[in-house]
């Protein structure tokens, strides 16, 4: 998506909420509404469409939509159109904001007026011409002057129907005269290469008396060259314009030369402007983000400092931690913070360190992580990232059921409608109810590793914190699995990509009840009903008074918070994860001893796999978890029996039958899931065993040989792969520029804090410096990190505008952002050294 310029990379991304319009004109007929969608659109390009909304002249959106821009751009454009079952869509107006004007709306809601759509104003793509202005003498002996006038090629005209078959009409036009000439038409193609010359005679006045090569003032003031393009359309309505450029003789100067890129500029056929709010209008939030990425040593005294946050101590002194501090809202910080921390595999125990930090700082187990604090949005950020697949494939299936179902679920006796049955919606209500809890607490082998190592960590500071309370190691962790993550997607799954859209307002109130229940189950509070302020909700609630839900959370939150990392075994007691008879291949631990099979009583523990004779006794075998190297299905040939599955360890293999495929995929999904980090996990395997003295897959003889198969074990797609580090560090150098100001406040913080005390000064109060020396030192180095990038960004729009040339491809004439850089550059060069 990046655009390289120079050895620096330039990324463009867009975050948009759509919200709502209001004050559409009516629908000219007696039923007077309308049904509108709104488009996004980078120039003409339609990116993004809304859904529809029926009968409304105000419909409410509430839609969001984020992309990477992965080209240059004029306009962002939005345009509200009417749908019509039985004609083409009509526009009924537009918002186009200029590219260099997107900072002055920067994340603030603001209502934009509708603009008429016209398809004189509807224009995009750029132009290369090339004009030469030469003497001749005529046979007369008159001397004249023509004007070739090259066109040489377009790029990125809109397509307009699905087509796009350009040609350029070029005129010469003054106060007495207009003639046009046309290029041939380019089919199917809006990069279209004409490279036509047309030649244009301008006449001289007898008084010809100038030097030879120079063309009279009055005369090039009065003309200029235009030049249209069109896309030759097969419709009725004719052709349909693309642009135009016009072109002043007198920019030819003395050379008479003149070779440029043009942008297409909308043609002013006086069209009658349109009062404010004649239209109507569209309340949007845009944050458009460009980010300029210097190659990675550039970064190298920043990033370093940042990766040793989760080290230092305390780790509120940390280069992190103090981004978080110094930013508007924390969640500007978590988003680059977490992506870098993915990227180079330290997420877990930075957020362990802060999550500890946090919870030491809690005295009350019923308010932990109740607050937006850095902790609890880098959490939040993680668990979108890593867990998008986790909740397509546990929740995805049953809302899309739900959104396409509609059964009536209201269960408020106030908004119930004349044809529902209250006990019916109830009914119904319970069954989606249950059905996602079930979905969910039976999901724990799905829930992503990083996330399970997270929980862990969570699990095991809130216990050593709150060791009165049995219970704060569960909702330390449901306070995000369900609170954060299962319950917001419930809600709004748009914002999660579950559903493209926004559900109807009839869905959403189904979504909001169920979201309601789920997360109210799990909480795990003492009195349940008591959550609720709606009695219709609290009665509703007696349907999941049973202990069976509470053990189901308890067991999934265990699960899921169980970690295979090397000191795992400092949870006192083992947590059973699976348990049933199976029938296993002698190991032949003994070099002649038989290798049959056997039923066998099997017990999966977060610290160990083992089987016993039977129930109750005592292990035959016990494999500690970090040992397991890999556990995948064994091909039905080896042995000739089917649902068998093998557990790779350092020296041999164990070969397991299941009862049926159902528990086969079980075990596997458990085993893999626990042995998930461990150290020694295999990449390749054999598929068949190991017998008569070579493998059946590969026939290697060897029995050690490495596995001729990849591992199907592991989380579906790798999320550090779609993270940039060094694009994420320029985001964070960004905002450490922008709140430069409060960096040095809580400089100065440090130093009061130091040296006085006396009661905090009120400035300083929001800062939380638990280590002033500690604190200032990063900082130091920090601010001397930013400003080194900031000297480095300088120079470089410094060197580019040197060497940029107005009318070059990259910024035609008609650019107004370079035009305003350009500005800046003349004014800021005054003050430069």
């Amino acid at each position: 998506m990046a655009v390289e310029e120079e050895g620096l990379r330039v990324f463009q991304s867009v975050k948009i909420k759509i919200g709502e319009a209001k004050n559409i004109p009516p629908y000219p007929g007696p039923n007077k509404m309308r049904d509108c969608y709104c488009t996004v659109n980078l120039d003409q390009e339609e990116v993004f469409r809304t859904k529809t909304l029926e009968k409304s002249l105000c419909p409410f959106y509430g839609e969001d939509f984020y992309c990477e821009i992965p080209r240059s751009f004029r306009h962002l454009s939005f345009y509200i159109f009417d749908r019509d079952v039985f004609r083409r869509d009509s526009s009924i107006g537009k918002v186009a904001v200029k590219k260099e004007d997107l900072q002055k709306y920067h994340g603030k809601d603001h209502w934009f007026p509708l603009q008429p759509v016209c398809a004189d104003s509807e224009v995009q793509g750029k132009v290369h011409l090339e004009l030469r202005l030469s003497e001749l003498i005529t046979d007369s002996g008159v001397v004249c002057h023509k004007l070739a006038t090259r066109v040489l090629e377009c790029q990125d005209l809109p397509i307009v129907n699905n087509q796009c078959d350009p040609y350029a009409v070029v005129s010469l036009f003054g106060p007495s005269r207009s003639e046009a000439k046309k290029t041939k038409v380019k089919r199917k193609n809006n990069n279209p290469q004409f490279d036509e010359v047309f030649f244009f005679e301008v006449t001289k006045p007898p008084s010809y008396t100038k030097r030879q090569f120079d063309v009279e003032e009055d005369d090039v003031d009065k003309l200029g060259l235009k030049v249209d393009l069109w896309n030759a359309s097969n419709l009725k309505f004719g052709d349909e314009f693309l642009g135009e450029v016009r072109v002043p003789l007198k920019m030819m100067g003395q050379s008479g030369v003149h070779d440029a890129w043009y942008f297409l500029q909308p043609r002013n056929n006086g069209n009658k402007s349109v009062k404010a709010d004649e239209l109507g209008s569209l309340r949007l939030n845009i944050i458009y983000t460009e980010d300029h990425v210097f190659p990675t040593e550039h970064y190298n005294p920043l990033r370093d400092l940042l990766l040793q946050s989760a080290h230092l101590q305390p780790v509120s002194a940390s280069a992190a931690h103090i981004l978080g501090e110094v930013c508007r809202e924390k969640q500007e910080a978590a988003v680059p913070l977490v992506r870098l921390f993915l990227h180079y595999g330290k997420i877990v125990p930075f957020l362990s360190a802060i999550a500890h930090a946090e919870i030491s700082r809690t005295q009350d187990p019923n308010t932990i992580f109740r607050g937006n604090s850095l902790t609890s949005k880098c959490i939040d950020e993680t668990m979108k990232l890593a867990g998008m697949h986790y909740l397509r494939v546990t929740l995805k299936p049953i809302i899309d059921e739900i959104c396409t179902d509609h059964k009536p679920c209201e269960i408020d006796p106030v908004k119930l409608k004349e044809s529902e049955n209250l006990d019916t919606n109830r009914e119904n209500l319970h069954q989606y109810v249950d059905r996602i809890f079930n979905v969910i607490t039976s999901s724990g082998v799905s829930c992503p590793t990083v996330m399970c190592d997270i929980f862990f960590s969570l699990r095991e500071s809130a216990a050593s914190r709150f060791q009165v309370d049995p219970d704060v190691r569960y909702t330390a962790v449901s306070s995000f699995i369900f609170l954060r993550f299962f319950a917001p997607a419930i809600l709004s799954p748009n914002l999660f990509h579950l559903r493209p859209h926004h559900p109807d307002p009839y869905t959403s109130r189904t979504l909001t009840l169920i979201s309601k229940t789920i997360q109210t189950l799990g909480s795990l509070a003492k009195s349940k009903s008591a959550n609720f302020k709606e009695s219709y909700m609290a009665a509703f609630y007696d349907f999941f008074n049973e202990q069976k839900y509470a053990d189901a959370v308890k067991n999934f939150l265990d699960l899921i918070s169980s970690s295979a990392r090397w000191d795992q075994k400092s949870i006192e007691t083992p947590i059973m994860l699976k348990e049933g008879f199976m029938i296993k291949r002698a190991q032949g631990r003994n070099r002649f001893g038989l290798k049959n099979f056997k039923k066998r009583w099997f017990r999966l523990t977060n610290h160990e796999f083992t089987y016993h004779k039977t129930k109750g006794e005592g292990p035959l075998c016990s494999i500690p978890i970090e040992n397991i190297m890999a556990v995948e299905r064994l091909e039905e040939e080896s042995f000739k029996m089917k649902n068998m599955f093998q557990v790779i360890q350092p020296e041999r293999a164990l070969y397991i039958q299941a009862n049926n495929c159902v528990e086969a995929r079980d075990w596997i999904d458990i085993l893999t899931k626990v042995s998930q980090c461990n150290r020694k996990r295999l990449s390749t395997y054999h598929p068949s065993a190991f017998l008569n003295g070579h493998w059946l897959c590969c026939k290697l003889c060897a029995d050690t040989a490495p596995g001729c198969t990849p591992c199907t074990g592991g989380l579906p797609a790798n999320i550090q792969l779609d993270v940039d580090g060094d694009r994420e560090t320029e985001r964070i150098f960004s905002l450490y520029s922008t709140y430069m100001t409060k960096l040095v406040k809580m400089q100065e913080a440090c130093g009061s804090k130091s040296v006085y005390d006396g009661p905090e000064q009120e400035e300083y109060s929001t800062f939380v410096i638990d280590d002033p020396q500690e604190t200032y030192k990063t900082l130091r180095l920090v601010i001397s990190a930013v400003q080194t990038l900031e000297q480095q960004h300088m120079q470089y729009k410094r060197d580019k505008f040197r060497k940029t040339k107005y009318g070059s491809q990259e910024h035609p004439i008609g650019d107004k952002s370079f035009q305003c850089y350009s500005r800046q550059q003349s004014e800021s060069s005054t003050y430069s050294i």
